[in-house]
């Protein structure tokens, strides 16, 4: 045999010896990469709360969700006595969806109702079964399912729902996702009323849920937790303040008529910052004081002291005297409350207003009032200065908001009264685009119009106000009051609300509308 048949033959050999031992490594090389790639996912577990630990939540410590409340009592009720429901042949819904505002107090219902009705309680954010690894969602939604059947009764709640319920595509790039949503349906419909297990969750983005995940027989209930009225906001921060020391003269009504708006999340944290607040200064009871120093701080931020010339010190203290000023003359709009230039958060002076009773109508005359008062400031620098800054961008910015709210969706306009022009209807022709740029343009050069003509009218009274601002900074309600004296508002809109106009002729003798 030649040297040819020589090489073939120790290949061969080397073939048959070797290459068992290098696919046997690269076998272990792979399984190690398999053992590193799993070690790599999250070991991500539900929460678990037991009736009567530590962190289960009584039906005492929720407050403002009244409405909510009476509509969950059924809920607790059928999980503590089911054959009450069963002997009537009732079904309790399979799922409830809080929906609303962040910080409105949705977790905090979904646990009051475990506590309550003696259930075990499952709590599992959406965004835990959204991962890079194919199927990974999937199998802990069927995980988290048995579990909650195996320790019926039980409530299974999801929070932030819209991260794995956001409507389908359709197209290849969130198949996982739609895959995890999939089994969650899949889930709702796997058990029957007997299993004795309710899903809530919970989301700020209900219009960008799955239809499939809103159907009766899923999520059959959606209740609403929206901001609390004056009612509940004075139970929250009585609940807030229990355990904490406060002095005799602290007026929680008064704290609760100021926070128009807020969230209960907001009202807590307005009671702990008063409480450090108290701390800090070394006192032993929390005053009223420092109740106002927490809602500053979590309504317009942390105060800067920042250093600013005289100039522009000068034009902040006409800029907010202007806002206050007006705010009296338009007193059907909010009481003004207080007034400072000290900087506070990224704004460098405000007005607070506040309205006198919460309403949810409001006329068209009270919205442009609205307008006048945010327009005022850019009115006072204009007629004392005889310039304009760019301190009045939030200002034009709200406006601007306000009067496409009034023309595009409320049907405030003069040229159409009676339809809406919303922006998102590609229907509109580009006339009725027109139509409705007009209109906006026409509100805010009108409040503007009446801003710069009541802000000359009154020219004396803003310079006292302006000069007051200067010396002290901040102005609360009374020295605001002082200043205005026996000057009598100019807006009337607020009294006609809600006030019958007397009809001059009888109804049945106007001609009937033609349509011809």
């Amino acid at each position: 045999m030649g040297p040819a048949a020589d090489l073939s033959s120790t290949v061969q050999n080397f073939a048959l010896n070797w290459l068992p031992v290098a696919f046997f490594v690269l076998m272990c090389f792979v399984c190690y990469l398999l053992w590193r790639t799993m070690k790599m996912v999250p070991r991500i577990k539900p929460m678990e709360i037991a009736p009567g630990s530590s962190s289960s939540v009584s039906w005492d410590e929720v407050a403002g969700l009244d409405e909510a409340k009476e509509e969950l009592r059924e809920i607790v009720d059928f999980l503590r006595d089911p054959k009450r429901f069963e002997s009537l042949g009732a079904r309790v819904p399979k799922g409830i969806l809080f929906h609303g505002p962040p910080g409105t107090g949705k977790t905090l219902a979904a646990k009051a109702i475990a506590s309550e009705s003696g259930a075990k309680f499952y709590a599992q954010s959406a965004s835990a079964f959204v991962e890079m690894f194919a199927g990974l969602g999937a199998a802990r939604i069927r995980k988290l399912f048995e579990e909650a059947r195996e320790n019926a009764p039980s409530i299974v709640f999801i929070d932030e729902l819209d991260a794995v319920g956001i409507a389908r595509s359709g197209t290849g790039f969130n198949r996982e996702q739609d895959q995890t949503l999939n089994q969650l349906l899949v889930e709702l419909d796997g058990f029957g009323p007997r299993d004795q297990v309710v899903v809530m969750g919970a989301s700020n983005r209900l219009q960008d849920l799955d239809h499939a995940l809103l159907r009766p027989g899923r999520f059959d209930r959606q209740i609403l937790i929206s901001a609390p009225d004056l009612k509940g906001r004075g139970d929250i921060l009585a609940v807030h303040t229990r355990g904490k020391p406060l002095a005799p003269g602290v007026d929680l009504e008064t704290v609760a008529r100021h926070t128009a708006g807020l969230t209960g999340a907001d009202l807590a944290n307005i009671c702990n910052e008063a409480a450090i607040a108290a701390g800090r200064r070394g006192a032993a009871l929390i005053e009223q004081e420092d109740f106002e120093h927490a809602m500053d701080r979590v309504i317009s931020g942390l105060q800067q002291r920042r250093v600013i010339t005289p100039k522009e010190k000068r034009i902040l203290a006409y800029h907010e005297g202007g806002h206050a000023m007006m705010a009296h003359l338009m007193n059907s709009v909010a009481l003004v409350q207080k007034a400072t230039i000290i900087a506070s958060g990224s704004s460098l002076g405000y007005t607070l207003n506040l309205p006198e009773e919460e309403r949810y109508l409001h006329t068209k005359e009270e919205l442009v009032d609205w307008m006048i008062v945010t327009l005022a400031g850019r009115a006072a620098e204009q007629v004392v200065f005889g310039r304009v800054t760019n301190g009045a961008a939030n200002d034009l910015e709200k406006v601007t908001g306000l009067a496409r709210a009034m023309v595009f969706e409320y049907g405030m306009g003069e040229g159409a009264s009676a339809r809406t022009m919303r922006a998102d209807n590609y229907a509109l022709s580009e006339e009725t685009k027109r139509l409705r740029d007009q209109e906006q343009t026409r509100l805010t050069e009108l409040a503007y119009a009446e801003a710069l003509r009541l802000t000359t009218k009154h020219r004396a009274l803003l310079d006292k106000v302006a000069a007051a601002l200067l010396e002290k900074e901040t102005l609360n309600r009374e020295e605001l009051l002082a200043l205005f004296g026996d000057v009598t508002p100019e807006s009337r809109a607020g009294e006609a609300v809600g006030v019958p106009q007397v009809v001059a002729s009888v109804p049945g003798d106007q001609p009937p509308v033609s349509f011809e």
